[in-house]
This record gives C-alpha cells, sequence and structure tokens, in this order.
C-alpha cells in the first residue's frame, strides 16, 4: 500500500493521538455492557444511510475487518475520505446503545470530519469547533430517532468517558474522547 506523506502524517498523528488517550477502565467497562466479553453495535449513517452491525471487539481486541467498515461508514461524506475512528470513541457509542437498552441503530449525524468540511462547517454555524475532535476521528455525532436527545444525553453524561455536547434543537449528542466535559449549544 502507497501512502503519500500527508496520509502517513495524517494516520500516524491519529495513532498516537490514540495511544495517547487512556482506555476506558476495563472494569467499569464489563460493568457497564452487564460482564459481556464481546462488544456488539448498530448504527446508520443518517446522511449516506450506509450502516454497520455486528461485533467490533472481543475482550481488549478490537477487530480490523469491522473496523474497516466502521471507517467507511463514518467517512467524510462530503470529501469521501476515509479515516481511522478512535476505539475509544466507539465504545462510548456502544455503551450509550447497551445502556439505553434501546435495540434499533443509531443514527450517525457525522463521524470523521475532513478539515476542508470542518472549515466550510465552521463558515456556516457557531458551534463547529475549528480544532473539533471530528478531524482526528475522535468524535460521533449521534441520535436515537424516536427517542429522547436528553436521555441519550443524560446515557452518555453518566460514563463520564469524555466530552458530551447536547444539541436539543437539532435532536443530537455529540460524544468524544476528550477530558470529560458539557455543553449545551
Amino acid at each position: 500500500m502507497d501512502l503519500s506523506r500527508r496520509e502517513f502524517l495524517k494516520y500516524g498523528c491519529a495513532g498516537l493521538v490514540g495511544a495517547a488517550i487512556p482506555f476506558l477502565s476495563m472494569k467499569k467497562v464489563v460493568a457497564a455492557v452487564g460482564g459481556v466479553d464481546t462488544w456488539k453495535l448498530a448504527f446508520r449513517n443518517a446522511h449516506t444511510d450506509e450502516s454497520f452491525s455486528g461485533v467490533y471487539r472481543v475482550g481488549d481486541k478490537y477487530l480490523p475487518e469491522a473496523f474497516e467498515r466502521i471507517n467507511y461508514v463514518l467517512r467524510d461524506f462530503r470529501t469521501n475520505e476515509v479515516f481511522p475512528m478512535d476505539p475509544h470513541v466507539i465504545d462510548i457509542i456502544c455503551l450509550i446503545q447497551q445502556k439505553t437498552g434501546i435495540h434499533q441503530s443509531l443514527h450517525i449525524l457525522s463521524g470523521y470530519r475532513s478539515p476542508k468540511t470542518n472549515s466550510m462547517l465552521g463558515k456556516s454555524t457557531r458551534s463547529v469547533a475549528s480544532n473539533s475532535f471530528h478531524m482526528y476521528g475522535q468524535a460521533v455525532d449521534v441520535r436515537l430517532v424516536g427517542h429522547s436527545t436528553r436521555r441519550l444525553r443524560n446515557v452518555a453524561r453518566s460514563l463520564q468517558a469524555g466530552g458530551v455536547g447536547y444539541y436539543p434543537r437539532s435532536s443530537f449528542v455529540h460524544v468524544d474522547t476528550g477530558s470529560v466535559r458539557t455543553w449545551v449549544s
């Protein structure tokens, strides 16, 4: 596989950032999913209607084949750029899905966002951070159609696993792997 210098740096930085983020406490995570060692998730990209449904992690081992599909479904659909998603943000949305007890697919509004897309969105709305976690594959904007966004936010906050933004007017919740913090927009 031939990588350009830019791609090499992009993937290398993503790997370094991912490695620098501590794993969610295994004790906390196993308790949250009821002691189950198999991690399953179902989501649909709201813009492309593509989906992922299945096991992506067994114990502490992430499944590369599953992440190929996850990364593709969560790509920047505007530029068609695929970027490696941080496994920790996938764990967060899995835990949200588990803790809601609702077994329907989550709807993902935004996963990876290229710098070009992030800049374009930042010009049209003030709620887009110029150095967004989306640009590093470390954030996901999610909704659960037909269910309370407030409840989704409360579940995400209870995890204490990263940033949680609540967007009630747009009916979605932002989760990321940054420091634990919350906001409303």
